[in-house]
C-alpha cells in the first residue's frame, strides 16, 4: 500500500477450526484502495470465491515464497484479462485460473488489485497471506513486512485456566477444570494442587494507535526456573489448521468465545509450533512444597510481558472421575462404532488430539430412507473427515418424490442436521461419505429433482451483462454452461448471492443488436440437469 500499514488481525490468531493465515491490513473501512505487489515475481493464480477469499490474486516470488492477496474489490486490468483468457481457453465457470510464469509477470511496487470486501469478510480490509511456494506452509508475513509496521506494546494476559488431568490431578481440591481473571502480573490467590495438573492461557496482542487485539505469537511457560512449554506462531502447514482447536480448549471456546491456549500438548497434537518437556507441559504436583511457575509472552517485535503465579503442592485423594457411559476412541488409533447392518463410523489415525467418549444417538424413521445418527451431544470437530456408511431403504422412496419410473440410488446422499449437503457414494446398497463433525445428526436424503434457472435481464432489451438466477434447493448446483449461439461464454457467480454473470463485452459475441440464441444448462450434484433455451436482444 502507499500508506502506514495499520492491523485489524495478525498470523496465527485462533479461530474455530483454523488459524489467521495471514495480516488483516485496515483500508480505513474502504473499498478501492490500490493494492501492489510486494516483490518480483508472477501472477501464479487467481480465483474468485474460492476459500472465502473472495477476487484473490496469488504472486509466485523467485525467492520461494508466494504471496497471497485477498477480498479484492478488482483486479488490475492485466490480470482481469489474463482471467478471462484463461476461462475462454479452457471453457470453464469456475474462477480458477492457474498461470505459467510468462503470461502475467508483476514488478514489486506493481498495480495488481483493488482492496474490497468479498469472499467471508466483515468489513473492507485486506487479507495478505504468504506462503511457503513448495510445501504451502502458512508463513508469517510479519517476517516480510516488519520495518513498516510499528508496536512497542506487549502481550498482555486475561485469564488463567488450571486443568487436573481426568482420574491423575486435583486443583483447589478440584478435579474440575478452573478460571481465574488476571489483575496485575503477580498472581496473589492462594493455589493447592496435588498430581498432574495443566494450564492454559487466555490472553491478547495489541498495537499502539488502535483498538485490535491480537494473536501472541510466543508463549512460554516456567517452572521453577526451567522451561516446560513454548508456542512460536511461525509457520503453521496448511494440513495441520484444524488442530487449533486442540491447542485450545475449544469446548471452553464453545460456551464462552474465549481461546484458553494450552501450555501443554495433548498426545496426538500435530502442531510442529508447539514444544515441551518430556512431561508434555504437564505440571506433576508430587512434593509437599511450593512451585514457582511464570508466563513469558513475546510478540514478533520483541516487547514481552511476564506472569507470575505460586502453587503449593499438599498431598490429598485423588478424586476418581467419573467418565460418561459410551465407547472410547483410542487417539493412537483407527476407531470403529457401527449399529451392525445399518450405520457404521470410521475415525482413522490422526483425527483425535486425545483420547475421548462416543455417546451415539440414533432416532429412528421407519419411513425415511434411513434412521438418523449423530455421536456426541455438543459439537466435537475432527481433525480431519471420518468416513460414514448408512444403509439405505431403497423401498421407502416415495413414488410422489421421483420423476423417473424407478428409484435411482445414484441420488442418494447424505444430509446433516443443519440441512447440509455431505454427499456420499451409493455402493452395494450403502451410502459412503465424510463427515468432520460428531455432533451434528445425520441421516440419507434422497434428490431427483433438477436445479431452477431463471433469467433476471430483459433479454428483449440489448445490454451488456446478462444474468440469470440459478439454484438448488436440495443438493446444490455443481456446475454450469451457457452458450450463444452456440459458443461458450463465461458465467460468473455473484458474489454473496445465486446469481451468475456474464459480460458479454468480454465473450466471443459481437454486438449487432440483434436476436442471438442462449443455451443454459445447470447440473446439481446428484447429476440431476435443467436446461432453458431462450432468445437474447445484443
Amino acid at each position: 500500500m502507499d500508506y502506514d500499514i495499520s492491523l485489524a488481525g495478525n498470523f496465527g490468531e485462533p479461530r474455530p477450526n483454523h488459524f489467521h493465515g495471514g495480516l488483516d491490513i485496515s483500508t480505513d473501512n474502504v473499498e478501492g484502495k490500490v493494492i501492489y505487489s510486494i516483490g518480483d515475481g508472477y501472477v501464479s493464480r487467481i480465483t474468485q470465491g474460492i476459500d472465502g477469499f473472495g477476487n484473490a490474486v496469488y504472486v509466485t516470488h523467485p525467492e520461494g515464497y508466494t504471496s497471497v492477496y485477498c477480498h479484492l474489490k478488482s483486479f488490475s486490468p492485466r490480470i482481469q484479462a489474463a482471467l478471462r483468457d484463461y476461462q475462454y481457453a479452457h471453457e470453464t465457470n469456475i474462477p480458477d485460473a492457474r498461470l505459467s510464469p510468462l503470461v502475467c509477470p508483476v514488478s514489486q511496487g506493481q498495480f495488481i488489485a483493488l482492496s474490497g470486501n468479498t469472499g467471508h469478510s466483515t468489513g473492507p480490509h485486506l487479507h495478505l497471506e504468504i506462503h511457503d511456494t513448495e510445501t504451502w506452509d502458512m508463513l508469517d508475513p510479519y517476517e516480510f513486512l516488519n520495518d513498516y509496521i510499528n508496536d512497542s506494546v506487549p502481550p498482555q494476559a486475561h485469564g488463567l485456566m488450571a486443568a487436573p488431568m481426568l482420574g491423575e490431578g486435583v486443583f483447589n481440591n478440584s478435579t474440575k477444570k478452573q478460571t481465574f481473571g488476571i489483575a496485575g502480573h503477580q498472581l496473589t490467590q492462594a493455589f493447592t494442587a496435588w498430581g498432574k495438573v495443566g494450564f492454559a492461557l487466555w490472553g491478547d496482542d495489541y498495537m499502539q494507535g488502535n483498538y485490535h487485539h491480537y494473536g501472541i505469537r510466543e508463549t512460554i511457560l516456567m517452572l521453577d526456573g526451567n522451561m516446560i512449554f513454548r508456542s512460536n506462531v511461525d509457520r503453521i502447514p496448511v494440513g495441520k489448521n484444524t488442530f487449533v482447536n486442540a491447542w485450545g480448549d475449544y469446548d471452553h471456546w464453545r460456551q464462552t468465545r474465549r481461546w484458553y491456549l494450552k501450555s501443554y500438548i495433548e498426545p496426538g497434537n500435530q502442531l510442529s509450533i508447539l514444544h515441551a518437556d518430556s512431561l508434555r507441559g504437564i505440571v506433576n504436583f508430587n512434593e509437599e512444597r511450593d512451585y514457582h511457575l511464570e508466563y513469558i509472552l513475546r510478540d514478533f517485535k520483541g516487547n514481552e510481558s511476564h506472569y507470575a503465579f505460586t502453587v503449593q503442592g499438599v498431598r490429598q485423594e485423588i478424586p476418581q472421575t467419573e467418565i460418561p457411559i459410551g465407547q472410547r476412541f483410542l487417539w493412537n488409533q483407527t476407531n470403529s462404532f457401527s449399529y451392525p447392518g445399518e450405520m457404521q463410523l470410521v475415525v482413522p489415525y490422526g483425527l483425535l488430539a486425545d483420547d475421548m467418549i462416543l455417546q451415539p444417538v440414533v432416532v429412528r424413521q421407519p419411513d425415511q430412507l434411513s434412521d438418523r445418527y449423530s455421536f456426541y451431544p455438543v459439537s466435537y470437530p475432527l481433525m480431519a473427515e471420518g468416513e460414514l456408511m448408512i444403509r439405505a431403504r431403497l423401498e421407502n422412496i416415495g413414488s410422489d418424490r421421483i420423476l423417473s419410473t424407478e428409484a435411482d440410488p445414484s441420488k442418494i446422499y447424505i444430509r446433516s442436521s443443519l440441512g447440509r449437503y455431505m454427499g456420499g457414494d451409493y455402493q452395494d446398497g450403502w451410502v459412503v461419505g465424510h463427515i468432520n463433525e460428531l455432533c451434528y445428526a445425520y441421516a440419507l436424503d434422497y434428490d431427483d429433482e433438477p436445479p431452477a434457472i431463471s433469467i433476471i435481464t430483459n433479454t428483449e432489451t440489448a445490454s451488456d451483462v446478462l444474468r440469470l438466477n440459478v439454484s438448488d434447493a436440495q443438493s446444490g448446483v455443481a456446475t454450469y454452461k451457457g452458450t450463444i449461439d452456440g459458443k461458450f461464454v463465461v458465467f460468473n457467480p455473484q458474489e454473496k448471492t445465486s446469481h451468475v454473470v456474464c459480460n458479454l463485452r468480454e465473450s466471443p459475441i459481437r454486438k449487432t443488436g440483434k436476436q442471438h440464441q442462449l443455451l443454459f444448462t445447470a447440473t446439481d450434484h446428484r447429476n440431476n440437469t435443467q436446461t432453458i433455451e431462450t432468445s437474447i436482444i445484443y
